[in-house]
């Protein structure tokens, strides 16, 4: 898209009817507790991509509920609902008092084009959370969500805005990076075209910069654990709770990862909740050893992050140059490579990962994955209260 037509895409028409959001759909009514009565649904937040709404009850006890509702639309929209449903299990599992409950994602009765991911209706505010408690939050999600296998990726397809991201099961961080970046490159150059300015300093990053900072942290004795992240952790997923004070984590696109990855929105000036808050982060979980690299990890992982959004934004140049940017200075930085630095520590040259085509998105089984993944446990999650 050029970027001319810019405003064409952040203007352009969303892909869900405003109908779908103007009734309470059977299927979506069966997953409400037993007694549920209706008594309105309204628009509630916005998205380039769904639909969302609040629906208003009464429960059968007389008490008033409200219940928060995503709809999105095709096989696309399927696949977001589906995985975020299955993140939000994820997330909420590991901090309840800072996420909404998941109760159900599914299709509505009447129309198999709808798919629907619904939760509990947390009112909130529309401001930065608190530095401190934020970040314990975001501490204890790190700590808590493990990878079952030991394992970088996710058991589902989870998404940035329409774009499926990697979450192919690797073995180490390195691969897993250097995989995800890659298939990043793939989407932008086939749905904008060969970009050889771009794609000349993306070869240095892979050659050089990916194996400088990323190799040593498994290496040399040294260790990291795949964590569960949130996966699009900037200040338009975060709110902070009306009653409570307490932050709310939503809208997770998961993958088990480095954790400092979750980090990368929190770096450029522009946002929000920025460095400040990775410096109070790392009060409550450690940095990574070797320890002089956080800051230039960061950046790396900034750039995907700058990366993603040159993806998902066709046509905005921004983002490609907040990557032109970044990709600089690292590669400035680290002209030796990996080699040069274990060279200069003394350590002995360790081989580099398996070379990892990124996984496919065509025909992956949405339904099948997400069985997997919740069994023995139903896709719905049992109310309570």
């Amino acid at each position: 898209m050029a970027q001319e037509d810019r405003k064409l895409f952040w203007g352009r028409e969303n892909d869900v009817s405003e109908e779908r959001i103007q009734f309470v759909d059977d299927n979506v009514l069966a997953e409400l507790p037993v007694g549920t009565t209706v008594t309105g649904i309204y628009p509630h937040g916005s998205s380039y991509w769904t639909r969302t709404a609040e629906i208003e009850t009464e429960q059968s006890d007389g008490t008033q509920v409200s219940f928060f509702i995503k709809v999105a639309h095709g096989n696309i929209g399927k696949g977001m609902v589906s995985g975020e449903f299955v993140s939000m299990t994820a997330v909420h599992n590991a901090i309840p008092e800072a996420s909404p409950r998941p109760i159900a994602s599914g299709t509505y009765y009447s129309d198999p084009e709808t798919h629907f991911f619904l939760c509990t209706f947390i009112d909130m505010v529309d401001e930065v959370p608190d530095a401190e408690s934020f970040v314990k939050h975001v501490a204890q999600l790190h700590s808590k969500g493990i990878s079952p296998n030991g394992k970088y990726g996710f058991s589902v397809p989870t998404y940035m805005g329409q774009m499926a991201q990697y979450t192919a099961w690797t073995d180490s961080w390195e691969e897993f990076f250097t995989a995800a970046m890659r298939e990043l490159y793939g989407i932008i150059e086939r749905e904008q075209g060969p970009d050889p300015e771009l794609k000349g300093q993306l070869d240095l990053i892979f050659e050089k910069v990916i194996p400088r900072l990323l190799r040593p942290l498994e290496t040399g004795g040294r260790k990291i654990i795949p964590r569960l992240v949130h996966g699009d952790l900037y200040s338009g997923n975060v709110s902070v709770a009306t009653d409570s004070g307490t932050p709310v984590l939503y809208d997770a696109t998961c993958i088990y990862a480095h954790n400092e990855w979750e980090l990368a929105p929190w770096r450029p000036a522009r946002h929000k909740i920025g460095k400040p808050f990775a410096k109070a982060y790392f009060k409550h979980f450690p940095i990574s050893a070797p320890e002089e690299d956080q800051d230039d990890r960061h950046a790396l992982y900034n750039l995907r992050w700058d990366l993603k959004g040159y993806a998902i934004y066709p046509g905005d140049v921004r983002y490609k140059n907040y990557c032109l940017e970044t990709m600089k200075l690292l590669i400035d930085k680290f002209p030796d490579g990996y080699e040069g630095w274990a060279k200069e520590k003394g350590e002995a040259v360790a081989a580099g990962p398996k070379k990892t085509l990124p996984e496919l998105r065509a025909g992956v089984d949405i339904d099948a994955k997400i069985e997997d993944i919740l069994k023995p446990a139903s896709r719905s999650m049992t109310w309570a209260g």
